[in-house]
């Protein structure tokens, strides 16, 4: 493998020190898929981006590692890559053919970018699934927010949402490793959502994510679009509503996403700003 330049973006955050850090490798057309997944691992991030291909007139073939394994469509990624593509080339809107469909990703002057994801969708939780979720959380049912249903919702990849009742509940995340990587791994789950609500329309949110070989993602685009669908689908905020999640500050890495629906629209609106890593 010849020498592969891996930008380093902290997405979600206007400061690198916050957010979601991100791998991006704008040049990966000769990557093959086991050196894609090593380069992800020497970085050690949750995901790197990977531009495989180049289509012209703003789209782009992008692939998504993590440190074990590759994953369908990852947000804050997403974010970051676009951002590296304005930075060298000037903002405007990219479209990133993801394996979960096309993702327009518009980016001003800023750094702050907005992508569209796929069509968001929602499925009840079995309850033996749900059983097994809170064993492996260490969560019992009087945990739980009883006004936001545990769902699994989608919007490019599969993310439990479990609201917890309490702000406390959710800052004490001590789950069991191996039990909640094997059931993730078998229900084919990304990240689990699990979030605390502030009031209608604002949302701690943290991002428990062993299948991908980090114990916690500080800042979760793909989740915060699926809890976007969640939300409109289950009627708990305006059709045309803004959310504002805000994720990582449990882990010294204080982020913010702001989801928006708009009607018709079948995708969710996610937006942050991105800045390089330099340190």
């Amino acid at each position: 493998m010849t020498d592969v330049e891996i930008l380093r973006y902290a997405a979600f955050s206007e400061h690198e020190s916050g957010g979601n850090p991100a791998g991006v490798v704008l040049a990966a057309a000769g990557l093959s898929d086991d050196e894609m997944l090593g380069i992800a691992a020497d970085v050690g991030y949750s995901e790197t981006a990977f531009r495989t291909e180049d289509r012209g007139d703003g789209v782009h073939r992008v692939r998504y590692f993590s440190p074990l394994a590759e994953v369908p469509f990852c947000g804050h990624a997403t974010i970051g890559a676009a951002v590296a593509l304005a930075d060298r080339h000037g903002p405007g809107t990219y479209v990133f053919v993801t394996n979960a469909g096309e993702v327009p990703v518009g980016v001003d002057e800023h750094r702050r970018a907005t992508l569209t994801s796929v069509g968001a969708r929602v499925a009840d939780l079995p309850g033996d699934d749900l059983a097994a979720l809170l064993g492996a959380l260490r969560w019992a049912p009087e945990d739980l927010d009883a006004a936001l249903p545990p769902r699994v919702a989608y919007a490019g990849a599969y993310h439990p949402i479990v609201a917890a009742a309490t702000r406390e509940r959710l800052a004490a995340l001590d789950y069991d490793v191996p039990a909640l990587k094997a059931l993730m791994t078998d229900r084919g789950w990304t990240t689990v959502q699990l979030v605390w609500r502030e009031s209608e329309t604002r949302f701690d949110v943290r991002n428990p994510f062993p299948v991908g070989g980090v114990y916690e993602d500080p800042a979760t685009g793909a989740a915060a679009a699926a809890l976007g669908g969640y939300l409109r689908d289950l009627w708990l905020v305006p059709g045309d509503a803004v959310v504002e999640v805000s994720q990582g500050a449990d882990m010294g890495r204080p982020g913010h996403l702001t989801v928006a629906l708009t009607p018709g629209e079948a995708g969710v609106r996610v937006s942050g700003t991105a800045v390089p890593i330099t340190g």
